[in-house]
């Protein structure tokens, strides 16, 4: 299946825009609308959003870059009232960047009169939260359900190589959204557009620009009847649809003469090759090589690859840092047994490279950190290595102990990455699995008379599976891990339970255990019903939304079978027993597979669920969401067994 595009979809709605909006202008109407008209389960909207770009040119020549910004948001609900709060944080790179708020009110009707609240001095801070960069904050006063709030931010500065990302959706709903950019016609800027709101842009026009010393080209976007983005099952990171434009400097052109600034990915990734807390680390070998050598004595070349990564992620803690260059250094992370995730993985990356391994760093974007839409170095915020062996790339990251070759940490599957070879040319590496993780699940269990179910279960966690189950069990006790599964559960209690291979990341990790389950059955009469996949059964279609704006996002492939044996009570036949069913879904999405047989007293059952791939569009949606409430419906059939 293709790599699904970020395409603009439209959509309408039934809302009404006011798209005539003056700071002050607060009507009545607006006070008095009790819920917002398109989704009355809104805690606030956004009214009205109106920003503008433009640029200055002093009497010395120097270039200034103003971004105005005005809001007017409606406040319905208490769970509305952290929108009246607004930070806004910005570069300042050492020089004079200038950020205020202004016109920042609250209105409310009070006794049929309109009552306007000024912020004052108290309600706005400022503070410095890095090296580079500082935040403004306001809070607006007099907040009730009814309000509505307006402020305006401006931002001067001299940096204007990239434009701040305008979005054009948000977490409630945006009845009117409008940008008008206004750029020199000296500079050229690359210009992206993502997300899937339908966004109209007005055609370029020239006019005079501020101070009048030069001419402008202008453009205006505008969005309307904005739906809230919202959080779905089997989403990994919303920003990565929301509709946002991003601006980027391409070039300039003076009677000077023209310079080029659009970057390419082999530019981009050779700069961050050639930068020392890169390139200088990855090149470092001598604090290791006298451990590396002691370590490879006797291991044979085919295993070289899996002994590293053992060694290097058992001896490293991971302190949480993502970052793709170095803070402290590998030799330090090295003597400290601790560093952030370039220094855990260009430290793999060099020790597979002395041991004769063909391995390359690759940057990764996780999936907090968003897709990279165009070329910069900011694109990337961590790095994983890859080994090439000539058919395909093997992935590796020391930073988690539970991660073994070919499986990355779910952070860091996040589409695709960029491997950066010794010459400093880079290569476009797909991060997402192509093979899917299996769950083997193994049953033997009787029924009583009474419709309580005993047995035993074995449960075994292949690849991303037994990642996950790794990554959650790890240092937990026995008794624990079984409390967490009889939580898991419904109306079961679990014995004896142990298991194999937590440690041990080359096999699956299985868990094996007694059980007795009082919620499986039902004993009616002379009747038992019974659930035939017991404590497994899928109760819930994940997906009942009857459309799906954004690609369904299963993290990795996988496969969850059951073989399941059921001995019957004494003095009980099969009365009812559910038929075998195969449920194929379009362009090989996915299975399910039902098998049932039923022999004396003994009932036999095979089931399989399996998703190809990890993304699926949107546009198939549809057929996920039958293809799931057909499986849902399939294994709630029950058993029914009856007295003779």
């Amino acid at each position: 299946m293709k790599r699904l595009l970020l395409l603009l979809l439209l959509f309408t709605s039934a809302a009404s825009v006011a798209q005539d909006f003056k700071l002050g202008k607060v009507s009545r109407k607006e006070l008095e609308e009790k819920f917002h008209p398109a989704d009355t389960s809104a805690p606030a909207a956004i009214l009205s959003k109106k920003g503008q770009t433009y640029f200055v040119l002093d009497i010395d020549g120097y270039w200034t870059m103003v971004t105005d910004v005005e809001y007017r948001i409606k406040i319905y609900k208490k769970e509305g009232y952290k929108y009246a709060t607004d930070k806004l944080t910005y570069y300042t790179g050492g020089k004079t960047v200038k950020a205020f708020y202004s016109d920042a009110c609250t209105y409310n009707l009070v006794n049929g009169e309109i009552e306007k609240t000024k912020l004052k001095g108290d309600g706005e801070f400022k503070e410095k939260v890095e090296e580079n960069y500082s935040q403004r904050t306001i809070t607006l006063p007099n907040v009730k359900e009814g309000s509505v709030i307006e402020y305006k931010y401006t931002i001067v500065t001299p940096y204007f190589t990239v434009f701040r990302d305008w979005y054009f959706q948000y977490d409630i709903p945006a009845n009117f959204v409008s940008y008008e950019i206004a750029v020199p016609l000296y500079f050229n800027y690359n210009r992206v557009l993502s997300g899937y709101v339908k966004v109209d842009q007005t055609e370029p026009k020239v006019r005079l620009g501020q101070g009048g010393r030069f001419n402008e080209s202008v453009i205006t976007f505008t969005a309307k009847e904005v739906k809230a983005i919202k959080e779905e099952n089997y989403v990994n990171n919303l920003k990565n649809y929301t509709s946002i434009l991003m601006h980027e400097l391409a070039s300039t052109h003076f009677p000077s003469g023209t310079e080029e600034y659009a970057t390419t990915w082999e530019s981009v990734t050779k700069r961050i090759y050639d930068d020392d807390d890169f390139g200088k680390e990855l090149r470092q070998a001598a604090y290791f090589k006298e451990d590396l050598a002691t370590l490879l004595k006797g291991v044979a070349q085919a295993e070289k690859a899996d002994a590293i990564l053992r060694y290097v992620s058992s001896r490293m803690n991971w302190n949480g840092e993502t970052s793709y260059y170095c803070e402290k250094g590998v030799r330090k992370a090295y003597e400290d047994k601790t560093g952030n995730s370039a220094e855990i993985n260009l430290m793999l990356t060099a020790m597979l490279r002395e041991a004769g391994i063909p391995a390359n760093p690759v940057l990764v974007s996780t999936r907090s950190n968003g897709v990279a839409m165009f070329p910069n170095r900011a694109a990337y915020n961590y790095v994983v290595a890859g080994v090439e062996n000539g058919k395909d790339i093997v992935l590796l990251d020391a930073t988690s102990r539970h991660a073994p070759a070919g499986i990355l940490p779910l952070r860091v599957l996040n589409w695709e990455g960029r491997m950066i070879r010794n010459d400093g040319s880079s290569l476009k590496v797909d991060l997402m699995p192509g093979t899917g993780s299996r769950d083997i699940t193994s049953i033997t269990a009787a029924v009583d008379a009474d419709g309580k179910v005993s047995g035993r279960a074995r449960e075994q966690h292949y690849d991303y599976y037994g990642y996950i189950f790794r990554e959650k069990n790890a240092g937990l006790a026995t008794q624990s891990q079984a409390e967490k599964k009889e939580k898991k559960f419904r109306s079961i209690e679990i014995t004896d339970y142990s298991v194999e291979n937590l440690n041990d990341v080359s096999k699956p990790a299985s868990e094996t255990y007694s059980f007795v389950s009082t919620g499986s059955a039902e004993a009616a009469g002379d009747k038992i019903y019974l659930d035939p996949m017991l404590f497994f059964t899928m109760e819930q279609n994940p997906f009942t939304k009857e459309t799906r704006e954004y690609p369904v996002d299963f993290g990795f492939p996988y496969q969850d079978r059951y073989v399941i044996t059921l001995t019957l009570p004494d003095g009980y036949t099969v009365e009812f027993l559910p038929k075998p069913v195969v449920i194929n879904m379009e362009e090989n999405i996915g299975s399910f597979k039902y098998n049932s047989t039923a022999k004396g007293n003994v009932i036999q059952l095979g089931i399989s669920l399996e998703i190809n791939f990890a993304n699926v569009s949107q546009s198939y949606y549809s057929t996920l969401r039958d293809f799931f409430a057909k499986v849902v419906e399939k294994q709630n059939e029950k058993i029914v067994l009856k007295k003779k």
